[in-house]
């Protein structure tokens, strides 16, 4: 293993910054950015007991990971009924999705924060027989100290923007060694693999993105039903995920259709819940799902709670997947309202998922915008042509069923990983 200047400073100012960890921590709950009545678990300190045999660990950073390693847990424990498992999250989304989605004998913690007492006190209580990290969250003490302890890791699923893997390739020594404790890695795309393959000086396989094969988002059945009563036969459209900046370009997109359309009706559903009182300001005090405000005639309808974006999928025939209309953010996933069936729009900024983008674009199941006339003009279109509609929401959805032959490789991997139950921890 190289050694590595720069990765010994960052270990060495982990323990200089110590006594920082919990005032910093204290203004993310303030922010409501942390569960106060969780943040023991942030420095390795726990209610629950390891469960008895063998526990297989994945960690992921927030929604979208988690739902991966969800699906990994779920076919997991479909197929060995001893094992258990714990998932390690950073946000109190990813949180709020396991309470709802983990299956049975899966246990959920915050994950630890970068700090060898932390991460110590972590691995020593629920001694993991396995590890599996998602995409990139790469924690340099997390990683060292897991294999210090002779837990078994792989990284499945790497996925890494072009800056990203520039910004490693700068620090070769310090990639090679946050690389090389894993016993196996798979890439999500191409340039991920061969950038990784070089960094960490042996071979990584682009079995394909396992987000292909996540399950669609949940939509309770008489949810969607009086939702879709509310909304009876206006024309609907979704804006998904929304971040601070992007409202106003869709609330625009949306007075030009209004033009056009007099009853049109707009769904925003901000990324963050908490943005939900701001976002109905701007839509001039617009009915917010998350007070229990009914639509009524209203031109804009804010849905401002969590767990909710299957149902909306399914109410709305075209979305906009949002995180992607301005140069600072990179995109979210595209899968769930692929597999649901809504008719895909996304603006430009999709750096995080630009290889799912560009193969669902070239599909013709999504569709690129620019700006709030181009926006207004494609969902106009697609309300127009119902047939062009099906046409893009078919090809989606035949792009999204590709990942098939990704979950099972990588599970085929993951299940070698297990120990036998003969050796397994009490």
């Amino acid at each position: 293993m190289t050694f590595s200047p720069a990765l010994t400073l960052y270990r060495a100012m982990s323990i200089a910054l110590a006594p920082l960890a919990r005032p910093w921590l204290d203004a993310r709950t303030r922010a409501g950015k942390e569960d106060a009545a969780r943040l023991g678990e942030r420095f390795g300190d726990y209610p629950q007991a390891r469960p008895a045999g063998r526990l297989m660990w994945f960690h992921a950073a927030s929604v979208g990971e988690s739902g991966v390693a969800l699906a990994l847990i779920e076919a997991l424990a479909a197929r060995d009924a001893s094992l258990s498992f714990l998932l390690t999250t950073g946000t109190r989304t990813s949180a709020e999705l396991a309470a709802k989605r983990a299956p049975p004998r899966t246990t959920h913690v915050y994950a630890p924060v970068d700090r060898r007492d932390a991460v110590q006190k972590f691995l020593a209580h629920w001694r993991p027989d396995a590890g599996v990290f998602v995409e990139s969250e790469l924690w340099p003490n997390l990683i060292l100290e897991a294999k210090a302890a002779g837990v078994r890791l792989a990284l499945v699923n790497a996925r890494m923007s072009p800056k990203t893997l520039s910004r490693w390739q700068a620090w070769p020594a310090a990639a090679n060694m946050l690389l090389s404790p894993f016993d196996w890695i798979t890439a999500a795309d191409t340039r991920t693999a061969e950038s990784l393959s070089r960094l960490r000086d042996a071979p990584v396989a682009a079995v394909g993105n396992l987000k292909l094969a996540t399950p669609a988002p949940h939509a309770d059945a008489a949810t969607l039903a009086a939702l879709a009563q509310e909304i009876g036969a206006r024309p609907v459209w979704l804006a998904a995920s929304t971040h601070a900046g992007e409202d106003e370009v869709v609330l625009a997109a949306h007075r030009m259709l209004r033009e056009q359309f007099r009853y049109a009706l707009l769904i925003i559903a901000p990324r963050h819940p908490e943005r939900g009182p701001s976002v109905s300001a701007l839509a001039g005090n617009a009915p917010r799902r998350g007070a229990g405000r009914p639509i009524g005639d209203a031109p804009v309808y804010v849905a401002d709670t969590l767990g909710e974006l299957g149902v909306l999928y399914s109410a709305a025939p075209i979305a906009l997947v949002a995180g992607s209309l301005l140069p600072a953010l990179k995109g979210h996933n595209p899968i769930e309202p692929a597999k649901i069936g809504s008719a895909i729009l996304t603006g430009p900024y999709v750096e995080s998922f630009q290889d799912v983008f560009d193969a669902l674009i070239a599909a013709r199941g999504a569709q690129r915008v620019a700006d709030a006339s181009t926006l207004a003009k494609a969902v106009a279109s697609l309300w127009r042509d119902a047939a062009a509609r099906e046409a893009q929401v078919n090809a989606a959805r035949v792009f999204a069923d590709q990942g098939a032959d990704a979950l099972e490789a990588t599970l085929t991997r993951l299940a070698d990983m297990i120990p036998d139950p003969a050796h397994a921890p009490a």
